[in-house]
């Protein structure tokens, strides 16, 4: 085997660099969902989502007005 210390040192980096991407994405998520639905309580991430959410599962009602 004529790469036998490449192939290790190769091996090393690829398992420093695939360490590095993993984690929890749960603070970041938190972070983008600003409106919460009043009725189900659903996270949304703005208004025009707020909307579509009343207008699939809520259609009886109607979306609250912009507070921003």
């Amino acid at each position: 085997m004529t790469r036998g210390k490449q192939k290790i040192e190769a091996q090393k980096r690829n398992a420093e660099r695939n360490q590095k991407g993993k984690g929890s994405q749960l603070e970041a998520r938190a972070v983008g969902l600003k409106v919460i639905c009043p009725i189900c309580k659903a996270q949304l991430a703005n208004q025009n989502q707020l909307v579509d959410h009343y207008a699939s599962k809520h259609p009886k009602e109607k979306p609250p007005a912009e507070s921003s």
